[in-house]
């Protein structure tokens, strides 16, 4: 019995073009949001934000996936770079605050893993609903139809940037920023989900610059 690979289990048939193509023929396309921080905002500025986020979600006329994404940073590089920079140390007290600076990082990340969160969503369409012969249907179930021809795509494809300009329109209104994936965002975006331990960040803040000063 032949093995099964991992992409027999996915219903992604292929990603071109910036767009996702399912084995159902359906088309996905993702965006990538930007985030605001609710709780800091005043109570006013929250009812406004509901309302906003309220009014957009009733202007639309088709479904939407919304995804958050949480990656771990890994700060191993980081400490290492310190490290390196305390040894090279010639001035006795910045070697002290070099060691203090690599101690208080150190603590700072043993209290808990330090995560980023990305936002996204995932916009459908199908040449069904082009072709009239479909209302809206679920991000997640589409009918299979049969194999799509290059003129159907280029019109699934344009009707789905659409839908893609509407969406960051209305995401404008409330402060938010969204940009559609390329083809290669999109590879990485579901290698990431497939390879969490492989897809760690590399975190690299900038080190104080006091620290790297003869004084």
């Amino acid at each position: 019995m032949p093995k099964s690979s991992a992409q027999d289990f996915l219903e992604i048939e292929q990603i071109r073009e910036g767009m996702i193509v399912l084995k159902s023929k359906g088309l996905r396309g993702i965006m990538m949001t930007s985030s605001l921080n609710f709780a800091l905002k005043s109570e006013e500025e929250q009812q406004a934000i509901i309302y906003q986020f309220q009014s957009f979600l009733n202007s639309l006329d088709f479904s939407i996936q919304i995804i958050v994404q949480s990656r771990k940073l890994n700060i191993t590089s980081y400490l290492e770079k310190i490290e390196q920079l305390e040894n090279a140390q010639t001035v006795e007290l910045l070697k002290m605050q070099t060691a203090s600076y690599h101690d208080f990082i150190k603590t700072l990340i043993e209290g808990g893993t330090i995560m980023t969160k990305t936002f996204f969503i995932v916009v459908p369409y199908t040449i069904l609903e082009s072709e009239g012969a479909m209302g809206s249907e679920s991000v997640l179930k589409m009918p299979k139809i049969p194999n799509l021809t290059e003129e159907q795509f280029q019109r699934c494809k344009s009707q789905l940037w659409q839908r893609m300009e509407f969406l960051a329109l209305g995401l404008k209104r409330m402060g938010l920023q969204a940009m559609p994936l390329s083809t290669p965002e999109l590879i990485e975006f579901f290698w990431a989900l497939h390879h969490p331990k492989e897809a760690e960040i590399g975190y690299y803040p900038e080190i104080p610059p006091e620290l790297t000063q003869d004084r």
